[in-house]
């Protein structure tokens, strides 16, 4: 082996990605529950977003 690919290993031996996964716990959107006022905020949130997308450039015209 040549000398960089020893400095490569040795800079990343353990967790590749600079993190530690072990006490990790995040847990992705399909996974976790959420209430019905969870469902309505995000509606809200859509709803100003339709909005400001559409409605406002249209009235912009």
């Amino acid at each position: 082996m040549d000398d960089h690919t020893d400095a490569h290993d040795d800079a990343h031996s353990g967790d590749e990605h600079g993190h530690d996964v072990e006490g990790l716990d995040r847990v992705t959107s399909p996974m976790q529950d959420f209430s019905m006022s969870q469902v309505g905020i995000g509606f809200a949130v859509m709803v100003v977003g339709v909005l400001v997308a559409f409605v406002v450039p249209f009235l912009a015209v």
